[in-house]
């Protein structure tokens, strides 16, 4: 039981103090107690009051360690022992480092500091009611600071009681000054290994042997972007997480929303946090097996997640205050198991993505020409190489090996598992319009399809350069030609009057795109979703014990393991694809289309084949707003329809902007609506927009009726040249008469802008045309189309086109 004792305020003479408490420092005392120190005594005294959990400790002081190498004479040994050290020779790193860390172990502390190390300990357990066990953590002078991140290079020591025990430990901190990594980056980084000293944090453990613990950031560590806090929970004590010993849970959270009293759980992953640490005897801990059922189960609850996100604002708010510039944080949480609270350990600079610029734009150019062994249709502008593997069935996909060049027939959406692993694609057939274009270009990998005899003129092993960076004709050279990278940094871009807006599908790499320029997502596909995280048919969810073929339903079962209701599985997993998107682009609009996969891509969906009829042509057959309201599929689209409402309802993205495909009538439109609406999707309440995609020729020929039924348009430019000038996109043998610059297509187009801006309403483009031609972007400006979508590959050059443009109109 915490007696509520209260410490001696004192103002010390803080240059010649041994021991200092925590709510007696703060950053301004980083010379006296170090920067983990400094900053524990920060939250405690700034951010405590506003909820934060930080346990209460104490610090030996740098001058403690500095009072030590003096009374011992130490400081002259040390130096002479590293006068001539090489950090280059191993072996030399590793004798020097041993001898000034034992030179360290072997002396004794002076009296009186083992007595004020002795006497805040007893203090400390006097405030707990307990003897307590502490933990002993080395805090450098020189560490976290923006640029530099000295943690973890010195030693820590946990379950430490007794004050003889605490005093050994606070040796052994000293002593890890000189470890061999300390030595080295000191070296590397340009510090004086003695201008730099120690102080020994000692705090109270927080019992997260019996609970979890883990590490979170204020900013999403891969990408750098800045409103999404990341955190890491594991069982057991954090040491696991934090030396990357266990594979912890993962989860994102939206700060924007977070901030305004919504639940934007972004994405959760399931780690397998296979061990745990926990307390042994005094002094000491182990590793244990976690049994297979909480390894399947997630360490922390939503409400934890939500906590612990709302704690990483309020530090990364208070310490961007204190330095007087933006400071995205790294911080150590723990739960203990004894009173189930939450508690910071530790809280640092993040010193990675915050430094690094991504206004820069990367261009690709061969430097040398090569033998062309094949050519089709480039499909973005970038050059990959690798060894080809040729791949003729879909079943035969384990046979890919990351860093390969897939060589196929065509793809389809069970290939994505590995195209993302994929330096590069060839096709025999297909338009740039195909599945394994569209996809190759939402993964940013160069694709050339449509060669004809991919898979016989390449051979397995044989290894390639893939060049799409010369125009639309795409090459395959033999061998590895040279090539470089050109970048461009994004400064003062020209702001147009077109919106310029991004297709985006795959939610791994939203927040990455979130930092090119751009007015939000014209197209978000919730195929890639579908088809790459979920797996499985809705309609095996919704009757799963109906399902008949054994196998399917072990493998459905394996992949919702955790949910007693398995359409739950399938709600979740779009919601966090689609709040990924939208949480990159907030607050800009996001349209996302609704599923708009055909029969047989539906088909190969685990379960697909017992609820998917064979089609003829399933290209323009059971698809889009057809599938909606009719009885054998609606339940299926209910599922896609409880998943925008929960982003935007309970995650507060009311930025997405659900769009209806292939809608055949207005009559079917409203239809769509009625549907919508029994699932809380009201057009209007909440600002709710429904777009339609303009892609029929019904939809030109009846724009002004649609315009009654919905807000917006997107004119998918594909499927109106293919139906305009009745082409199947997806033949090779027609694939030469395809072309959005014709003038029955140009004509469609013109139409529908004009009919719709007449009505009021918005309309945009989604289709791949202004990207490749640049005449044909023009002629969409010159008829004030409201946004022109593209692939991000495309979206400065366009900024750029359309600037000067506008500005010749």
């Amino acid at each position: 039981m915490l007696k509520t004792i209260t410490l001696q305020k004192i103002s010390p003479v803080k240059e010649q103090t041994l021991v200092l408490w925590f709510d007696q420092v703060g950053m301004a005392d980083v010379k006296f107690v170090g920067g983990k120190n400094a900053s524990l005594g920060e939250m405690i005294r700034q951010l405590t009051p506003k909820g934060v959990n930080v346990p209460q400790g104490f610090a030996i002081t740098a001058y403690a360690y500095r009072y030590f190498l003096k009374s011992a004479g130490l400081e002259v040994k040390l130096r002479q022992l590293l006068t001539d050290l090489d950090v280059d020779d191993l072996h030399n790193l590793r004798t020097r480092a041993e001898q000034a860390r034992n030179l360290l172990i072997n002396t004794r502390f002076p009296v009186d500091l083992e007595s004020a190390i002795a006497q805040a300990y007893l203090k400390l357990c006097d405030i707990y009611g307990t003897k307590v066990d502490v933990a002993v953590r080395s805090s450098g002078t020189a560490e976290d600071l923006p640029d530099a991140s000295f943690a973890g290079q010195q030693e820590t020591y946990l379950n430490i009681q007794g004050c003889q025990a605490v005093i050994a430990a606070t040796h052994q901190c000293f002593a890890s000054l000189f470890t061999d990594r300390a030595i080295s980056y000191r070296t590397i980084k340009g510090f004086n290994h003695f201008d730099v000293a120690l102080s020994v944090g000692v705090q109270k453990m927080v019992r997260s042997d019996l609970a979890t613990s883990g590490v979170m950031f204020s900013i999403d560590t891969e990408t750098g972007f800045k409103n999404a806090a990341l955190i890491t929970a594991a069982y057991g004590l954090g040491e696991n997480v934090v030396q990357g010993a266990v594979n912890p849970d993962e989860y994102l959270v939206f700060k924007p929303t977070l901030h305004e009293g919504f639940q934007p759980i972004l994405d959760k992953r399931l780690g397998s946090k296979a061990i745990k640490m926990v307390y042994d005897s005094e002094g000491t801990t182990k590793n244990i097996n976690v049994d297979l059922a909480q390894q399947q189960k997630f360490a922390l609850n939503d409400h934890e997640i939500l906590h612990l996100a709302k704690w990483a604002m309020l530090i990364e708010d208070h310490y961007s205050r204190v330095r007087g510039c933006y400071s995205p944080m790294d911080i150590e949480w723990a739960k203990d198991g004894m009173s189930g609270e939450l508690f910071i350990v530790q809280a640092r600079p993040e010193t990675v993505q915050s430094q690094k610029s991504t206004q820069v734009l990367q261009q690709y150019k061969l430097q040398e020409q090569g033998k062309v062994l094949l050519t089709g249709r480039a499909v973005g502008d970038r050059i990959g190489q690798g060894q080809v593997r040729v791949i003729l069935d879909v079943k035969d996909i384990d046979q890919f090996q990351a860093g390969d060049v897939l060589v196929t027939n065509k793809t389809d959406p069970d290939w994505e598992p590995i195209l993302k692993k994929a330096s590069a694609i060839v096709t025999n057939s297909g338009g740039r319009t195909c599945h394994a274009a569209i996809i190759a270009r939402e993964l940013g990998i160069p694709a050339v399809v449509g060669c004809g005899d991919a898979t016989t003129v390449l051979k397995t092993g044989q290894v390639v350069t893939v060049s799409c960076a010369e125009g639309e004709e795409g090459q395959v050279y033999e061998n590895l030609v040279p090539f470089e990278i050109e970048e461009t940094v994004l400064e003062n871009l020209p702001k147009t009057r077109t919106q310029i807006l991004m297709n985006v599908g795959n939610p791994e790499v939203a927040f990455r795109l979130a930092a090119m320029p751009s007015d939000g997502v014209g197209l978000a596909r919730l195929e890639f979703i579908i088809a790459n995280h979920i797996k499985v048919h809705p309609l095996a969810l919704i009757h799963f014990n109906q399902l008949t073929d054994e196998k399917v339903k072990h493998q459905i079962e394996q992949l919702t393991v955790q949910y007693d209701h398995k359409p739950d599985y399938f709600v979740d997993k779009l919601a966090h694809g689609i709040s990924m998107i939208a949480a990159a682009f907030y607050p800009h609009p996001v349209i996302v289309r609704m599923s708009d996969l055909k029969s047989n891509e539906y088909a190969n969906l685990l379960g697909g084949r017992e609820f998917e009829p064979t089609e003829e042509n399933p290209m323009i057959g059971w698809r889009g707003a057809s599938r909606y309201t009719d009885p054998k599929y609606r339940e299926a689209f209910g599922l896609e329809c409880l998943a925008i409402q929960r982003v935007r309802d309970e995650m507060g993205l009311a930025n997405v902007i659900p769009m209806i495909p292939f809608c055949r009538t207005p009559e079917e439109g409203q239809q769509v609506l009625a549907e919508m609406a029994k699932y809380g999707l009201v057009r209007g309440k909440n600002g709710l927009q429904v777009y339609v995609m303009c892609e029929l020729p019904s939809n030109v020929l009846l724009a002004d009726e649609f315009c009654q039924v919905f807000d917006g348009f997107s004119i998918g430019s594909n499927d109106l040249t293919q139906l305009t000038l009745g082409l199947d996109r997806d033949s090779g043998l027609v694939a030469h008469l395809f072309d959005e610059r014709n003038l029955a297509v140009r004509r469609m187009i013109t139409m529908a802008i004009e009919t719709v801006k007449q009505q009021g309403r918005k309309i945009g483009i989604c289709g791949q045309a202004p990207s490749d031609y640049p005449e044909f972007a023009q002629f969409l400006v010159k008829l004030g189309i409201d946004s022109i979508s593209l692939n991000p590959d495309s979206v400065v050059p366009m900024i750029l086109n359309i600037a000067e443009m506008e500005g010749s109109l």
